[in-house]
C-alpha cells in the first residue's frame, strides 16, 4: 500500500488551483465532474492533492496538510512577498525540526516542515 492523495474541500476551485500552483509548485493533472462535485487533481512529484468543490458554499476544515521542504525560511519569504503572514510559527521542535503554518484560500491549515540536516536518535 502507498499514499495516493490528500483531499481538501474548497469554495473556489480556480482560486485554490492558482494558490497551490504558485506557492507549492503543483501542476494540474486531471479534472472530472462526479455527481455534483467538481474535482481537480494537482500533482507535485509523487504527491497528489485532490481539490473538491460544490460551488461557493461554506466549507469546514478540521485537518491540516504538511509539506516537507528544504528550508522553511524560503517558504516564509515567498509568502511574505505577497503579504501572506504565517499564522503560527516558525518553531524549532525538540528534535531539531523546524515548522511553520499558513492558511490556504479556504482556511485550510498548511504546515511546512524542514527536517533536512537533522539527525534523529535511533530507536532502541
Amino acid at each position: 500500500m502507498r499514499f495516493h492523495h490528500f483531499a481538501i474541500e474548497v469554495k473556489d476551485l480556480e482560486t485554490s488551483i492558482a494558490f497551490y500552483k504558485k506557492y507549492l509548485g503543483h501542476h494540474e493533472e486531471w479534472r472530472l465532474l462526479f455527481q455534483d462535485e467538481n474535482i481537480v487533481f494537482l500533482a507535485y512529484n509523487d504527491f497528489r492533492l485532490e481539490l473538491i468543490s460544490r460551488g461557493k458554499r461554506s466549507v469546514s476544515q478540521g485537518v491540516h496538510i504538511c509539506f516537507e521542504v528544504d528550508t522553511i525560511h524560503e517558504v516564509i519569504k515567498n509568502f511574505k512577498e505577497d503579504g501572506i503572514i504565517a499564522i503560527d510559527g516558525p518553531y524549532k521542535l525538540e528534535n531539531g525540526w523546524e515548522t511553520v503554518f499558513f492558511k490556504g484560500p479556504d482556511n485550510e491549515l498548511i504546515e511546512f516542515l524542514q527536517i533536512q540536516g537533522i539527525s534523529l536518535p535511533l530507536s532502541k
